[in-house]
């Protein structure tokens, strides 16, 4: 419970709501839990990996709390349907899109922080990402192909981006790699 509820207000209403720069938003909330949660899971990941060099945690800390599972989480607990926003904003569906979903995740961690203080956010953080420090992926592939690459004297694999398509906000690119002496492979994604 917030002690301070205006906190909680203020981690779930969008920019779009603003009439004038000093009206509030998510955004200072959102800087604010970004460094938190980071604190946090850094946390526990040495908890829950004591035997871990730091080059082995780095990777996972960054999937751990990147958009992608930030946007998972508040899923999870349908966070989208408590974001304030204009009614145009609303029906757009700007309250699922992935990256609002994460800004406002992270404002809610830094609400609960400035509300009830570091053991109240641990408390949160705990619960909804300690079952995800064994699920989420923290291997690099990118980093590991290029890995593969040299440890076979290969030159680095080459990007090239072949086609994008879909608005601003939700692009899909399709890329080709290419790797000397093999076929060379596309996929599809949002980066």
């Amino acid at each position: 419970r917030f002690g301070d509820g205006s906190l909680l207000v203020r981690a779930l209403t969008h920019s779009s709501l603003k009439k004038t720069s000093r009206d509030p938003s998510y955004e200072r909330l959102e800087f604010l839990g970004d460094r938190v949660l980071g604190l946090i899971v850094a946390e526990l990941l040495l908890e829950e990996f004591p035997d871990s060099a730091e080059g082995k945690l780095a990777p996972r800390l960054a999937a751990l709390v990147s958009g992608r599972v930030l946007a998972e989480v508040a899923r999870e607990i349908g966070l989208g349907e408590f974001i304030r926003m204009t009614e145009g904003d609303a029906a757009a569906g700007t309250n699922e899109r992935s990256s609002v979903l994460a800004d406002c995740c992270e404002a809610v961690i830094g609400a609960v922080y400035r509300d009830g203080g570091l053991d109240a956010v641990k408390t949160l953080v705990r619960r909804l990402w300690v079952p995800l420090l064994a699920e989420v992926e923290h291997r690099v592939a990118k980093t590991e192909l290029q890995e593969w690459a040299q440890g076979r004297g290969l030159p680095l694999p080459r990007y090239t981006v072949v086609d994008r398509q879909g608005p601003a906000h939700a692009p899909e690119f399709t890329i080709e790699l290419e790797i000397s002496g093999e076929t060379p492979v596309r996929a599809a994604g949002p980066s």
